[in-house]
């Protein structure tokens, strides 16, 4: 009699490559979930200079909501990510779309374009901050011209600064959003594009009506990776404006940088950092549930 073959267990799958992986997800354990932990639970004492294990609830939250320079920092990120979400997308898609018209000199152009997020963030604040320099830069060079714009200074001004921050952090990230829109572009079936043209359907209502609805995954994904991005923006505002004039530019990373290594108030800085923290998870979870949810389907 035919013995039948037992299939194995899912768990002894690829034991290989599990047993390989073990290392790296130890040190995720170890380091990420534990860091993470060590964070939120600090932010409820009062520890300074050193830790503390004296517990005093909501104490660091209540001061957080209630001091000013966080309140700014808030509100920089609110401008800086809405802004820099939507024109990096509408630029970005729009750039993609040019490039996926098979034009000549498409590699030259893709890498102009992408050359800037290949910069720190380091760099691109001290380039822009020297081309918005009134006495160094652009306005300079404009006043030379007696053209107008000679003595408009974004940087030194407390209601434009955030707004320098945005110009600088589009030019370097817009590429990656033009290469990953063209990405997607080019994923789409050309058949598609054939029975828009037999239908005499517009390019334009094509690529709002079929092309975007169907690189949905595109966007999601994109969105992910820019609002992470953003939420953690940091070096961009000390190489361009250290957070001034004032604290004008303060964005919550830099405040969670001086609260905890120039201040001595570790409690809290990882309150700032579990707020941003959970700003991450509020960004990250819903696109991995649905990620999850598209695979199993």
């Amino acid at each position: 009699m035919a013995t039948v073959a037992r299939r194995p267990f899912a768990l002894f799958k690829n034991l290989n490559a599990k047993i390989a992986a073990i290392p790296m997800m130890l040190t995720a354990v170890v380091i990420f979930i534990g860091c993470t932990a060590w964070t939120v639970i600090y932010s409820f004492t009062d520890s300074r200079l050193l830790p503390s294990e004296n517990f005093v609830g909501l104490a660091q939250y209540d001061r957080l909501f209630g001091t000013t320079r966080w309140n700014v920092a808030i509100i920089n990120l609110l401008i800086y990510g809405s802004l820099s979400l939507i024109f990096s997308f509408v630029i970005g898609f729009l750039l993609a779309t040019l490039l996926d018209q098979k034009i000549r000199f498409e590699n030259t152009f893709r890498t102009i374009f992408l050359y800037p997020f290949a910069l720190s963030f380091i760099v691109t604040g001290l380039v822009w901050q020297w081309i918005l320099d009134p006495g160094l830069g652009l306005p300079k060079f404009l006043g030379e011209l007696g053209l107008p714009g000679g003595d408009f200074a974004l940087l030194g001004n407390k209601h434009t600064v955030i707004y320098a921050l945005v110009l600088a952090g589009l030019w370097q990230g817009t590429g990656l959003v033009m290469v990953l829109m063209l990405a997607g572009l080019r994923g789409i079936d050309s058949e598609i594009w054939k029975a828009a043209k037999v239908d005499g359907i517009p390019a334009w209502r094509t690529y709002i009506f079929i092309v975007i609805p169907m690189m949905r995954g595109v966007f999601v994904t994109t969105l992910v990776i820019v609002a992470s991005g953003i939420v953690r923006v940091y070096d961009l505002v000390v190489a361009m404006t250290q957070g001034g004039p004032g604290f004008a530019s303060e964005v919550p990373a830099k405040y969670v940088y001086d609260l905890m290594f120039q201040r001595g108030n570790i409690a809290q800085g990882l309150a700032a950092s579990t707020v941003m923290l959970v700003t991450v998870f509020i960004i990250i979870v819903p696109w991995a549930l649905m990620e999850f949810r598209q695979k199993r389907k």
